[in-house]
């Protein structure tokens, strides 16, 4: 086997079921919960951008049905358009980012203090010095800071993305009260040697489609974002559900593409995973096909919906792209550190002021 501790990116990955025991014993849910409770918002949007946006989309793609009013409205989104998503609305607007200070982020926060001051907030953040941490708003603002451990000093926001999605999760979902951190844990430490085994005899493939349904489509965008940017788009990831493959995006499969299934605990769901894999396997057998989730190759063993079992099923993307990297010679923790063109914190973005019209 390779080794990979000396790198952040794997020792972060592999530092995620303890992060989220210690997180279960530590962070007090019900009284943020009660303050979500006590507000008065018609909507709730989830707003983060990249990874922390994946968040957004898996959150309410899982809790859509149980919970109302919710959206994910990236901050990408928001910045480009502030006057069509704030003008005449106060939604309570929750802020997911790592560091907390990306351009996006601010560029949100400033539109937020001009078009909606009073909009209630809810910050998301591993990083308790940045903006999301610090910055004071005019109407009511809840802030949550993650473990340290989760800035992790790498280009991937890996125990990032899953703690905080854990943690939108357990404020929001009204099913689970109680997040099943520990067993998520439990899970995640039975089969992230299996996730080695597996990349470690998996060459780095000309590119790789992660399916899924519902929230595990919003986490197979993770996944495949996770390989692009560590293996400094050498491998091409893309992202797509079952149902909708055969609608074109089929077309790229071929002995040389790594199929990668999120497969639902959903019965209908699941049955036309089942139906796809067949489809697959007889038109593909030379390509790479692995499945993670309920009655899968890597089945985490526990009765919980989709939504709860997405931050496993992204741990394998993130153990496939770093040890693709590493296979390609490239520098895990930072693999543009030679040319600058990808950050970990974005770069580049100029910011126009947003006036009322």
């Amino acid at each position: 086997m390779r080794d990979l501790d000396r790198w952040v990116s794997w020792r972060d990955i592999q530092a995620q079921p303890r992060i989220w025991r210690d997180w279960a014993g530590s962070f007090v849910a019900d009284e943020v919960r009660d303050w979500i409770a006590s507000l008065d918002a018609s909507e709730t949007w989830f707003c983060g951008a990249g990874s922390s946006a994946h968040i957004g989309r898996t959150v309410v793609s899982g809790l859509e049905g149980r919970v109302r009013q919710l959206r994910s409205v990236p901050t990408t989104d928001i910045v480009a358009r502030p006057h069509a998503y704030l003008e005449g609305r106060s939604p309570l607007v929750v802020n997911l980012g790592r560091s907390g200070g990306s351009p996006e982020t601010l560029g949100t926060l400033d539109a937020l203090d001009v078009l909606a001051p009073t909009a209630p907030r809810l910050n998301l953040t591993c990083n308790p010095d940045g903006a999301l941490a610090k910055r004071k708003a005019t109407g009511p603002c809840g802030v949550v800071v993650l473990p340290d451990e989760t800035q992790a000093e790498c280009l991937a926001m890996i125990s990032g993305f899953t703690t905080m999605l854990l943690t939108a999760l357990a404020l929001f979902d009204p099913i689970l009260p109680e997040a099943p951190f520990l067993r998520l844990a439990d899970a995640l430490e039975r089969l992230l040697p299996r996730f080695a085994d597996l990349a470690e005899h998996t060459e780095p493939p000309d590119r790789i489609v992660f399916l899924g349904t519902g929230p595990l489509e919003a986490a197979a965008r993770e996944a495949a974002l996770k390989v692009l940017e560590l293996t400094a788009g050498q491998v091409s990831a893309f992202s797509e559900t079952p149902l909708g493959f055969r609608h074109g995006p089929k077309s790229i499969v071929d002995s040389r593409t790594k199929l990668v299934l999120f497969t639902s605990g959903d019965g209908l769901a699941a049955n036309y995973e089942a139906d796809l894999l067949d489809e697959l396997s007889d038109q593909f057998p030379d390509a790479g096909l692995t499945t993670v989730g309920p009655g899968a190759e890597h089945d985490p063993g526990l009765d919980l919906p989709d939504v709860w079992l997405a931050p496993v099923a992204v741990a394998l993307a993130q153990v496939l792209a770093v040890t693709w990297s590493e296979k390609l010679g490239l520098n895990v923790d930072d693999p543009f550190s030679d040319t600058g063109r990808l950050t970990r914190v974005v770069q580049g973005v100029t910011l126009y002021p947003v006036r009322p019209r």
